[in-house]
């Protein structure tokens, strides 16, 4: 753990597009960078280990969950969130705004904060600004979130003018709770819609309050890719340049592409290990179904151009054959291949942004995802020539 100061530092710019270093008190992370989320203290399915093997040098925790089960002072009393779930590098910690939104059924809002009713056992439980900020602290959160309010979509224009004025306030008051710490960061987050005046108010008003980041909030939520773009933009370029911009809760591999080419820096998304569980791949030739028939008999990998663990060592048959025999180890192989890609893919970005080419790698990567999967290998596991074999088949279901 470092004693270093929280901060942002800008490497380089290719358009609106930048790749910066974010230093905290648990680690350096590099950025774009996408965080796995490890909601209730883990990444569904996979080991530690086995998602910083993929590269992810940062994840993300949340607020709400971890305050239900098994408790914040617990956690605390543990060691903190790090050692609990043993993840030594840095966390970010959702603050349960959220969950305004995905569970309304089940809160209340007022000025003073949220009165959750438990999704596990409907018991009631407040959640406050400075409630928030200090269930962050006793996690021993590296980055910490303001608790805001995320509006619906859609959503008229005086209800995200009234939802933002409240999560302003309750930014205020998350600053002032807020016990500043070496390597430890506070974000503000801006919401809006997708009503651009609104989104510029909210900019400037945080930027007065002061944080240590900003998110874009209240987006991927129903407005479509297009809308989310043009606000993603639109906000991103009225936030401070010398701080991190973390786009919350996206997303696929396009939305990540064409956000960090709009000046966007961080970005969280269940979609990798969620997708991996429903047996979807997301690979350079866009998205694959594992369970289809057509890889029945298909020696190759999943994708052949992948170092993973799963791609170097199993077969698109065997994975096939883990799903159709509902294997919990075809779940494991596919979000560790989906987490591998993602970060391989923000690898790239940052590599493509720091050598001033991210306009011809995004056009590749168009043209890649567009060409769809590689034909099918006949019944009896041959490629069809040209087909790009990626590796033969093996006993056992291996790719080798």
């Amino acid at each position: 753990m470092t004693e270093a100061a929280f901060c942002y530092e800008l490497l380089a710019r290719d358009g609106a597009a930048r790749r910066g270093r974010i230093t905290t008190a648990h680690g350096v992370v590099d950025t774009p960078a996408f965080m796995p989320v490890g909601t209730a203290g883990t990444v569904k399915g996979l080991l530690p280990e086995q998602v910083a093997a993929s590269g992810a040098q940062i994840i993300l925790g949340n607020t709400y969950h971890l305050m239900l089960r098994p408790g914040a002072e617990r956690i605390a009393r543990l060691g903190g969130l790090h050692r609990f779930m043993n993840w030594p590098g840095p966390i970010l910690t959702d603050s349960g705004g959220y969950q305004v939104l995905s569970l309304a059924k089940l809160r209340r809002i007022t000025d003073q904060g949220v009165t959750f009713k438990s999704h596990i056992d409907g018991s009631l439980h407040d959640l406050t600004p400075e409630r928030a900020v200090e269930i962050q602290d006793l996690l021993g959160a590296d980055v910490v979130m303001v608790l805001d309010e995320c509006t619906p979509f859609p959503v008229e224009r005086d209800a995200a003018a009234e939802s933002m004025a409240l999560t302003l306030r309750w930014a205020e008051r998350c600053k002032r709770a807020f016990r500043p710490q070496p390597g430890r960061g506070l974000f503000g987050i801006v919401q809006g819609s997708v009503y651009p005046d609104l989104r510029q108010d909210c900019a400037a008003a945080l930027g007065e309050i002061g944080f240590d980041g900003y998110a874009i909030g209240g987006l991927a939520v129903g407005e479509g890719q297009a809308k989310m773009l043009e606000t993603t933009e639109l906000t991103a370029a009225a936030l401070p340049e010398d701080k991190a911009r973390y786009l919350m809760g996206v997303g696929k591999p396009p939305d990540l592409v064409a956000a960090v080419r709009r000046g966007v820096d961080m970005f969280d998304c269940v979609l990798p290990t969620r997708s991996g569980r429903t047996a979807q791949a997301f690979t350079r030739r866009g998205v694959l179904n594992m369970r289809n028939a057509r890889h029945l008999d298909d020696p190759r990998p999943v994708d052949a151009d992948c170092p993973c663990p799963t791609c170097r060592t199993y077969s698109r048959a065997y994975v096939h054959h883990l799903f159709r025999c509902e294997e919990m180890l075809g779940p494991i192989l596919l979000s560790a291949h989906n987490l591998h890609y993602y970060q391989a893919l923000m690898a790239d970005l940052r590599e493509a942004i720091g050598e001033g080419r991210l306009d011809d790698f995004a056009a590749a990567f168009e043209e890649s995802q567009a060409q769809g999967d590689l034909p099918p290998v006949d019944s009896g596991g041959a490629a069809p020539s040209g087909g790009g074999g990626g590796g033969g088949g093996g006993g056992g279901g291996t790719a080798t």
